[in-house]
């Protein structure tokens, strides 16, 4: 029996389903996690086998007594996973120190969290991708805006979302960024004219694809620095020319056995160098699920479900899940503070038919993710936009 050590399983709240679906394909779920076991839904609780609860999950001294204390009770620890962003560095030393070798191990989590060493690998594999500097003086910074021109976006090196993160448009916003420089390492990139698009995928261990799906994003850093309202929608097809470079840059950073959330450009203009209108320009890679309720919103298009994908692929190397109708899945949120014509009942009345999913974000979520959040599903495009204008019009 496989022993599957799944690190803060109660966050998102929907990743029980993983544990679930892992559990029914006969695998011992091992979580480790920093709420108290009686604040673990019932849902989590019947999907594992058992749990430990530390407290704090930043301190690596616990959560590696924790992972031996499994080690001792239930044998060889075969995977470490957390599904998270901001663990992933730790899962990464917890695989080696604990010589678990399906995922990645510490001496390459760098190539997946540094946006710098990204571009290295990009480069290499001949994906475009947009000019980058790896900030440091002013003036290497003026040379690099000489060749590329303003404006340009800067942001963490290591980050997640669009936190911390700048248009700059002028001599003037160059200026004031140098005056309040972060003390952490930043990156300078030119500013590409597109609309953000995801490659989704789940891989097996020859980093084949065994679930693909796109989903289309808008400007993450413009729903945080203005405040605005966020829509995004999961597509009922991937593109072609986006399948083939999501498979490309899979392969490029030897992502065998996850689930994978590659940001691409699909460029609304010719870019000298990148590529013409319609083509994908590489932007980052994740090396986790996407965000918030995306898995769902996958299934929801696909009429699937990428948790079993998930399982069976763990458990199986393969996948056994076969897909009905394709469709849009939108995502739109309300936020505190901003007028809207309709009300939640409105709302219900015209689409409750055809909701998916609806609920307040946990507080932390409401800058990024607003406040209330209505998930729904449509046959066509332009059902998608009409939803999206009648709830946040």
């Amino acid at each position: 029996m496989l022993n599957f050590v799944f690190i803060s399983p109660h966050f998102p709240h929907t990743y029980w389903l993983f544990c679930d679906r892992l559990r029914r394909n006969g695998v011992n779920v091992l979580g480790i996690g920093d709420a108290g076991y009686e604040e673990l839904s019932p849902e989590l609780k019947g999907a594992l086998t058992e749990y430990y609860r530390v407290s704090s999950l930043e301190d690596y001294d616990q959560v590696y007594r924790a992972v031996a204390f499994f080690g001792w009770k239930y044998g060889k620890i075969d995977w470490i996973e957390s599904m998270n962003e901001y663990w992933l560095e730790q899962d990464a030393r917890l695989r080696t120190d604990f010589h678990v070798t399906t995922g990645i191990q510490e001496d390459r989590i760098s190539f997946i969290k540094e946006k710098s060493l990204m571009k290295e690998i990009y480069l290499k594999a001949g994906i475009p991708t947009a000019p980058q500097h790896r900030v440091s003086t002013r003036e290497a910074a003026l040379e690099f805006i000489r060749q590329v021109g303003y404006p340009v976006i800067v942001k963490p090196d290591v980050g997640v979302g669009a936190t911390q993160t700048w248009k700059l448009e002028s001599q003037g916003d160059l200026e004031d960024f140098y005056a309040h420089l972060p003390e952490s390492p930043y990156v300078m990139e030119a500013f590409i004219e597109g609309e953000i698009c995801s490659y989704d995928a789940i891989t097996d261990a020859s980093c084949e694809p065994l679930f693909e799906s796109m989903t289309v994003w808008p400007p993450v850093m413009d729903i945080v620095n203005k405040d605005l309202d966020l829509m995004y929608y999961t597509c009922p097809e991937v593109p072609e020319k986006l399948r083939e470079l999501g498979r490309k840059t899979v392969k490029a950073f030897g992502v065998d056995r996850r689930f994978v959330h590659l940001e691409f450009f699909r460029l609304t203009r010719d870019h000298q160098g990148l590529g013409q209108e319609g083509d994908f320009v590489a932007l980052e890679v994740n090396m986790r699920p996407a965000g918030g309720y995306t898995p769902d919103m996958m299934n929801f298009a696909h009429s699937t479900d990428v948790y079993q994908i998930y399982a069976d692929m763990v458990t199986l190397n393969a996948r056994h899940q076969t897909e009905g109708p394709h469709r849009y899945c939108v995502y739109a949120s309300k936020k505190d503070g901003h007028a809207y014509q309709h009300t939640h009942e409105e709302i219900m009345a015209k689409y409750g038919g055809m909701m998916m999913m609806q609920e307040e974000m946990p507080p932390m979520n409401w800058p990024q993710m607003g406040r209330y959040m209505y998930t729904a599903r449509f046959d066509t495009y332009d059902e998608a936009q009409e939803f999206i204008h009648f709830v946040q019009g």
